[in-house]
């Protein structure tokens, strides 16, 4: 890509249109910045990539944040040293970056990873989200995405009392078998560490898939005996966050030895990064699957369109498209359980 370019961003806050609840507290509203790179010899095309921290997890969740975003499209001519050296602290801006220069080089409209999916051809299998919330609104969320198709729920936990929690996954297994859905649950670090092997007996007893990150990150020597002892398969979350060096990614996988791990683009520093971490994991014999982390259908739409060209058949976690008011519009749509991309779309810019 020749030199010659220009960059600006644009900040969009993007609004729930149901309080999303996790166990760091409740979201109404979550804030992107769209960086647009464009050839100042043929600006008629502009390459789009979304910034997207997550507000109390992001190492990049800053108040230096726009102003990052503000340097990095005043030396857009300089994008390989950043890329490369200057956005190891800011990987949602490293990602944002990454995919505005993606779209760049793709001359279709919207298509960014040209593949079967970006021709309607194909399709990605994706798991519906169940949020937090009192017992009757989670139960009501898994019947409606039962009913909507999906055979893979993904549960995010420990928000109410475990023994509440532990209820509803008991009443869902005595409507729904491990061959009508399959539960995946997120506890986002909220066990105890000398709490968390007994809770993840006691989950184990219900059929399910996988946890996410049952205690806090950077926890390694706990982390690793809870993966070697556990009866449900742990899968590492936020405990990637902020391990950018490719040692200290071989590193942490050896110790930890998980059995999966997963992957949000805009934490753990776009796709190179994460292609890195995907490879690390397959040579160690460590499972993987993708989700968004709450971005715009900017983003989202990047992210499916790289996840196929992975080849992974899980169902992944790029079901977030829905979430927000005021959010851009999609190629993207959900049916039954299944990502499709409208390929007739096309962006304007």
């Amino acid at each position: 890509m020749k030199s010659g370019f220009s960059a600006y961003f644009k900040k969009h806050t993007l609004i729930f249109k149901q309080l999303a609840g996790t166990s760091r507290g409740v979201l109404n509203t979550k804030d992107s910045w769209i960086i647009h790179i464009y050839d100042n010899e043929n600006p008629g095309k502009t390459g789009k990539g979304e910034c997207s921290p997550l507000k109390g997890l992001s190492i990049d969740d800053r108040e230096d944040f726009e102003q990052k975003v503000d340097e990095v499209c005043e030396n857009i001519n300089k994008f390989d040293s950043y890329l490369k050296n200057r956005l190891n602290d800011f990987p949602s801006i490293r990602f944002g970056l990454e995919m505005a220069l993606k779209d760049l080089e793709i001359p279709e409209e919207n298509i960014i990873f040209p593949s079967e999916f970006t021709q309607g051809k194909d399709s990605i299998k994706i798991n519906g989200l169940v949020w937090m919330g009192k017992f009757d609104f989670m139960r009501n969320q898994i019947i409606e995405k039962f009913e909507a198709g999906f055979s893979c729920i993904k549960l995010k936990i420990g928000a109410i009392d475990f023994d509440k929690e532990i209820e509803l996954i008991k009443s869902i297994r005595k409507e729904f078998t491990e061959k009508d859905i399959e539960i995946r649950v997120d506890a986002n670090g909220a066990f105890a560490v000398d709490e968390a092997l007994e809770k993840l007996k006691i989950l184990s007893e219900y059929g399910l898939h996988s946890i996410e990150q049952p205690i806090k990150q950077g926890q390694w020597e706990e982390m690793t005996k809870l993966c070697a002892h556990t009866p449900l398969p742990i899968a590492l979350d936020e405990e990637l966050i902020g391990v950018n060096k490719l040692y200290k990614k071989r590193t942490l996988l050896q110790t930890i030895k998980p059995q999966y791990i997963i992957l949000k683009p805009s934490l753990t520093g776009g796709f190179k990064a994460s292609e890195e971490w995907i490879k690390i994991a397959e040579q160690n014999d460590i499972g993987w699957w993708i989700t968004s982390a709450l971005e715009s259908n900017i983003g989202l739409n990047a992210i499916a369109q790289w996840t196929y060209t992975l080849g992974n058949k899980m169902p992944q976690g790029l079901g977030t498209g829905e979430l927000y008011k005021n959010n851009f519009d999609t190629p993207l749509y959900i049916k039954n359980e299944q990502l499709n991309f409208f390929y007739s779309i096309r962006k304007s810019n």
